[in-house]
């Protein structure tokens, strides 16, 4: 497994934007596909974005899609999600997934085996 640590939340109005990042440790960060994902409170964990080990592939939730963008740098061992146009509803905790690279399945929260801890984003109306 590897170890994740997400950044760059934090209070902002609609309308505005945020970048996260996700820094992971622990083991060859090019072999894994990662992922974000997102939980308001009293609701279930849901999908926002991933992107394949590879870098080539990305996917996103309908509800983001066209605000948000997800990417990584192997360089610096780091997955990024950039997200304008903010909205309310996109008020949540947000967190950093990792899972082995070419499994498939990028929407599934059960394939990913390394979270963070998470970080809340704030969407002042």
């Amino acid at each position: 497994q590897v170890q994740l640590v997400e950044s760059g939340g934090g209070l902002v109005q609609a309308g505005g934007s945020l970048r996260l990042s996700c820094a992971v440790s622990g083991r060859t960060f090019s072999n894994y596909d990662m992922g974000w994902f997102r939980q308001a409170p009293g609701k279930e964990r849901d999908f926002v974005a991933a992107i394949s080990w590879t870098g080539t592939s990305t996917f996103y939730a309908d509800s983001v899609k066209g605000r948000f963008t997800i990417s990584r740098d192997d360089a610096k061992n780091t997955v990024y999600l950039q997200m304008n146009s903010l909205k309310p509803e996109d008020t949540a905790a947000y967190y950093c997934a990792a899972k082995s690279g070419g499994t498939g399945y990028y929407r599934d929260l059960r394939m990913y085996n390394s979270w963070g801890q998470g970080t809340q984003v704030t969407v002042s109306a």
